[in-house]
C-alpha cells in the first residue's frame, strides 16, 4: 500500500486526505494542535476515519519514507512549512497565490528551500467541502516531470476525482494565483448590485486579463483555457463557497477590509496575491488586478475603481 502524508489539516488538506485515502493509500494527516474527537474543525459534519492516522509530529509521519507529501497550507505559510520537512519524498504544492515579497510562485518558493526536491503543483476548480464529500471534480497536476505527474495522480485520482496531467505548471500556477484577485472583483461588483451582466463582463475581461499574464510571462494559451485557468476563474468568480468572492461581496456592500479578514474562516489568499501578482507582472496591462489591489490597499474606492474600468480607451476585443 502506498503511503501519502498530508501536511496541513485545514479544509483543503483534510479534503485531500480523504481522497487519499479513497484512493487506496495509507494516509497520515498533520495538524498544528489536536482536536477533540475525529471530526474535522474546518469542514462541518466531516468525520475522520479511523484508517487516517491524524497526528502533530513530523517526525512520526517520515518514518518510514511516504510515497508522496501533500503540502497544504496558505500560500504565505508555505516556505515555513517547506522548511520543517526534508524533501526525501516527492511533493504535491497545492497554495494558490504569489509570496509577498519575493514575489515567488510556489514551486519558486520551494526551489529556494530546496533546490533538488521533486514537486508538483495541484490546481484547479475545487471547493474542499465538496471532495471532501467524494462529489465529482476534476483538476490538473502540473509539473516538468510526466513520470513524476502520473505517479502523483496515481495516488491522489480516482472515480470522483479525475486529474490530468500538465506541463506548464508556470501557467497552471498563476492561473490559481489571478483567479482569486479577480474572484475579488466579481464579489464587489455583485455585493454593490451592479449586476449580472457587470459581473460577466468583469469575468470575461478577467480571462482575457488571466490570458495576458500567462503567455507574456512564459505560459502557455492553452492552460488559461482549462481546468486551472477558466475552469478556476468560473468557479471562483460564481460559487458562493469562495472565500475571495465572499471577500468581494463585503466590500462592495460597504463593509471594511479589515472586518471581512477578521470574520473570514480561512484564509482569503486574494489578498495578499493581489499587489505581489500585480508587482510580479509590472508593464503588463492588468486593470483588473490592478483595480483590485488600489481597493485593498484603500487608495481608490469601488467607484472610482468601476469608473476607471468603464473608462478605458475603446479598442477591438
Amino acid at each position: 500500500m502506498s503511503r501519502v502524508v498530508v501536511l496541513g489539516a485545514g479544509a483543503w488538506g483534510t479534503a485531500l486526505a480523504l481522497q487519499a485515502h479513497r484512493a487506496g493509500s495509507d494516509v497520515w494527516l498533520i495538524r498544528r494542535t489536536p482536536w477533540p474527537d475525529r471530526r474535522s474543525p474546518h469542514l462541518p459534519g466531516i468525520v475522520i476515519p479511523d484508517e487516517i492516522t491524524l497526528t502533530e509530529t513530523l517526525r512520526e509521519a517520515w518514518d518510514p519514507v511516504p510515497d508522496a507529501v501533500i503540502i497544504a497550507v496558505p500560500m504565505q505559510h508555505l516556505r515555513g512549512a517547506l522548511g520543517m520537512i526534508e524533501p526525501r519524498a516527492p511533493l504535491m504544492l497545492v497554495a494558490k497565490g504569489v509570496e509577498t515579497g519575493t514575489l515567488r510562485l510556489p514551486l519558486e518558493v520551494l526551489h529556494a528551500v530546496h533546490p533538488t526536491a521533486s514537486a508538483v503543483v495541484l490546481s484547479g476548480p475545487n471547493f474542499a467541502h465538496e471532495i471532501a464529500a467524494g462529489l465529482p471534480a476534476a483538476s490538473v497536476v502540473a509539473g516538468p516531470d510526466p513520470l513524476l505527474r502520473a505517479r502523483l495522480i496515481g495516488l491522489l485520482g480516482g472515480p470522483t476525482f479525475r486529474l490530468y496531467g500538465n506541463d506548464d505548471p508556470l501557467g497552471v500556477q498563476l492561473g490559481g494565483a489571478a483567479k482569486n484577485v479577480i474572484a475579488i472583483a466579481a464579489g464587489a461588483v455583485t455585493g454593490a448590485g451592479l449586476g449580472e451582466n457587470a459581473r460577466a463582463a468583469l469575468i470575461t475581461r478577467g480571462l482575457a486579463e488571466l490570458g495576458r499574464l500567462v503567455t507574456s510571462l512564459g505560459g502557455r494559451v492553452e492552460t488559461v483555457a482549462g481546468l486551472s485557468g477558466l475552469g478556476d476563474l468560473l468557479l471562483t468568480c460564481t460559487g458562493g463557497a469562495s472565500r475571495n468572492f465572499r471577500c468581494g461581496l463585503a466590500l462592495g456592500r460597504g463593509e471594511s477590509l479589515a472586518s471581512t479578514v477578521d470574520a473570514a474562516v480561512g484564509v482569503i489568499e486574494g489578498v495578499a496575491t493581489a499587489p505581489a501578482l500585480v508587482a510580479r507582472a509590472a508593464g503588463l496591462e492588468l486593470p483588473v488586478c490592478a483595480a483590485v489591489a488600489s481597493l485593498l490597499a484603500g487608495t481608490t474606492t469601488l467607484d472610482q475603481a468601476i469608473a476607471t474600468l468603464m473608462a478605458r480607451p475603446v479598442r477591438d476585443e
